[in-house]
């Protein structure tokens, strides 16, 4: 039986290294009505089936995953974490047309993370030892509290000892087909946490964004390699946006274009660094946003108008654009201040050598607007004038 395009597509959600179905409650449960009829899977050896014995392999567990979507006889989302993203892209290749979206969370390059034996050794260290596997967590998040912290260790400390270093050999080395370009040419989100120190800017860089054709990025703040624990309020707002971007567009399932191209601007939110913003900007560049009371001229001052600006972000989704000369225009999604949500569109005009001459931004709601203005002259209080923000109402 095909799927029927029709119906609104199931979100699968397939976790990581030593995870379980059980670690996406939070998430489903911030996002309502749009995780009806959703499937979270427990993986071979972990969570709920963590007695399954081995072998384990990728391909295994994608022919599992592969097995319970396609029973599904629908259309879906597929939504994997860190290893869990490698899995899903495996599935989504097998897959094919039933895949309408697939969102990539901190993930695990499909052609493996590469790191040395040394580094290894950690991710062996933990198998029998919760403990060990307890602190590592913690290492690589930033806002995991002890709650959280403890829930994710249980589910953890199920798995096989002997089972937990093989796991890690296999996000590790990867899959061959990791080496090409993604064949799945479906659209694409991939999310990161701004303060992952395992899956950072230079391992997606190199390893994940560029196999796929224009993939949509969101950034998390105040998360590190967990983002749907620590911050799910802030994955179900931009897993959403996505979904309403897919039912706008219910035949661009496959598109030949998908939404938002990697650029030195999106590098620049990504990365949160003066920096990338200062590598984009010409050294005369105006910029002019709803949220500043008159103009910021000059690369120093905007990019430290810019980068203070991407802190205050939770969360940030490119979601469409379109380019005319020298000019582009980025529509784009953002969460802020606790779950409020923002939208906007940016008009960037570059000079022959491609450097960005002027900034034009415009956020909406004006409510919004001026509360981020207020808030980011607080921020900048001592090295930007008081005069270019709107006081707090």
């Amino acid at each position: 039986m095909h799927p029927t395009h029709s119906a609104q597509p199931a979100l699968v959600f397939i976790h990581g290294f030593l995870d379980g179905a059980r670690i996406w409650e939070d998430v489903t449960r911030h996002l309502g009505h749009r995780a009806a009829g959703a499937l979270c899977i427990d993986l071979p050896g972990m969570g709920a089936r963590a007695d399954d014995p081995g072998p384990f392999s990728l391909d295994r567990f994608a022919a599992d995953v592969t097995t319970q979507v396609r029973a599904l006889s629908r259309p879906v989302v597929l939504v994997g974490h860190s290893m869990g993203a490698q899995i899903a892209e495996l599935v989504a290749q097998r897959l094919d047309r039933q895949v309408h979206g697939l969102v990539l969370l901190t993930p695990v390059p499909l052609g493996g993370a590469g790191l040395p034996a040394e580094a290894m050794s950690a991710f062996h260290a933990i198998g029998g030892n919760p403990a060990a596997q307890r602190q590592l967590r913690r290492t690589l998040s930033v806002r995991l509290d002890d709650a959280r912290l403890e829930r994710l260790g249980q589910i953890g400390d199920r798995v096989a000892a002997a089972a937990v270093g093989t796991f890690a050999d296999l996000w590790n080395a990867g899959h061959p087909s990791g080496a090409e370009a993604s064949r799945y040419r479906g659209p694409v989100l991939i999310i990161r946490g701004d303060g992952d120190r395992f899956v950072d800017f230079a391992m997606l860089s190199s390893g994940v964004t560029p196999r796929f054709k224009a993939p949509a990025i969101a950034s998390i703040e105040r998360a590190g390699h967990w983002p749907h624990v620590e911050q799910p309020a802030a994955i179900a707002h931009v897993v959403e946006s996505f979904l309403a971007d897919l039912e706008r567009a219910p035949n661009a399932a496959h598109p030949q274009d998908t939404p938002v191209a990697a650029q030195g601007w999106t590098r620049a939110f990504e990365q949160k660094s003066a920096d990338a913003f200062a590598d984009s900007f010409a050294s005369n560049v105006v910029l002019e946003a709803s949220v500043l009371a008159k103009p910021a001229v000059g690369i120093e001052q905007v990019k430290t108008v810019m980068t203070t600006a991407s802190t205050i972000y939770e969360a940030l989704s490119f979601t469409h654009e379109a380019h005319n000369g020298l000019r582009d225009y980025l529509e784009w999604e953002v969460q802020a201040f606790g779950g409020e949500r923002m939208r906007g569109v940016t008009v960037l005009t570059k000079n022959a050598a491609a450097k960005i001459v002027h900034v034009s931004i415009h956020h909406r709601p004006l409510g919004g607007a001026l509360k981020f203005s207020a808030e980011l002259g607080r921020r900048l209080q001592g090295k930007v004038d008081a005069s270019f923000f709107y006081p707090r109402a």
